[in-house]
């Protein structure tokens, strides 16, 4: 019989929550509880005596092999430096840290200690992207031309640390690297200030990743419906994911042809037949756990999202702020360029 993992939660908010009801219900955690000092307000641990109010107490109840890390950005490093200090592995929210300063001293921290580390950029294990990824790298749609992403909905209430740059617009600034598997060589982006809140409710970002696929990125928090989609096209046509409703869409190119010789020269592109892709939906925030139990289990190939890309993101989100201030296109280089 294989021996559970002894895992806990720091922070019991809005996203906390959900890893504290996976936790509880994995075959292969043993949830040792959630620290928040602010309590269980959402009821999300069925046993209240396994609410603490601090990473030390937790941590005197007994072996612990890994914590997830669900506090405000801004304490991240900290939170991350203590769990370090008693050799747990952690699985970051996204973003990794409030700066890219801050996320390179998590990488240090992480590496001097011996631990594992993750970032919890949940998008990547949405089965809608999923499946759109695979297909693009499969050359499903021949060369990528554009990226695109629309995440909007009304502000929430639960972010008071950072702008919706770095909380929201980084889900896409790894998406856009992701899905097209080439780094973002350089950006150009507003974020207006449309209610006189700092820091910034909407944020527009496009740029070129090092492959040459453009990129296109809107994240807002003044819509009042919420959105979630993914676009990337390219020569063959178009995949949409909506990653709300996990659904993944392939509308193909049709050619157009003119028996009028002269208009040939402007032949393009028509309506062809559209694809709706029946996927197995599973809880990606679920996924993402059993990733990061694979790689605490030994597994060289678990599908994690590094500490060391974590630092990317966040360099990145810099850059997008940036150019935002500056009015100028911002380059982003690589770890590889420094």
């Amino acid at each position: 019989m294989i021996s559970k993992m002894h895992g806990a939660v720091i922070g019991l908010g809005m996203i906390g929550r959900h890893h504290a009801r996976l936790l509880q219900a994995s075959d292969r955690v043993e949830f040792a509880g959630a620290v928040d000092p602010d309590g269980d307000r959402y009821r999300a641990v069925r046993d209240g005596a396994l609410v603490i109010d601090s990473i030390a107490a937790l941590l005197e109840r007994g072996s612990l092999d890994f914590a997830i890390v669900a506090v405000p950005t801004e304490l991240h490093l900290a939170v991350v430096d203590e769990l370090a200090r008693a050799r747990v592995s952690v699985l970051v929210e996204k973003p990794l840290a409030a700066s890219s300063e801050d996320a390179r001293r998590i990488v240090e921290i992480c590496a001097d200690a011996g631990i594992h580390g993750a970032v919890g950029h949940v998008e990547r294990f949405n089965p809608a992207l999923q499946e759109l990824r695979r297909r693009v790298l499969d050359g499903q749609i021949g060369r990528l031309f554009t990226v695109s992403t629309v995440r909007s909905g009304p502000f929430p209430d639960r972010v008071r640390d950072v702008g919706v740059v770095k909380d929201l617009a980084t889900h896409d600034i790894d998406l856009v690297s992701w899905l097209a598997d080439s780094a973002i060589a350089g950006v150009a982006a507003h974020t207006p200030n449309l209610r006189g809140r700092d820091p910034e409710a909407l944020g527009l970002a496009t740029g070129a990743l090092e492959s040459g696929t453009a990129f296109n990125i809107v994240a807002d928090w003044v819509s009042p419906t919420k959105v979630r989609r993914t676009r990337v096209l390219g020569e063959r046509g178009m995949l949409e994911a909506d990653t709300l409703s996990a659904d993944l869409y392939f509308y193909e190119n049709a050619e157009v042809h003119s028996a009028w010789s002269t208009t040939q020269q402007f032949r393009g592109v028509s309506e062809g037949n559209v694809t709706r892709y029946a996927l197995r939906r599973d809880e990606p925030l679920k996924l993402e756990h059993e990733a990061f139990i694979d790689l605490l289990a030994g597994r060289p190939h678990a599908d994690v999202v590094t500490l060391e890309h974590g630092v990317e993101v966040v360099r990145a989100a810099e850059a997008v702020l940036r150019s935002a201030g500056t009015g100028q296109t911002v380059p982003v280089s690589s770890a590889a360029d420094r």
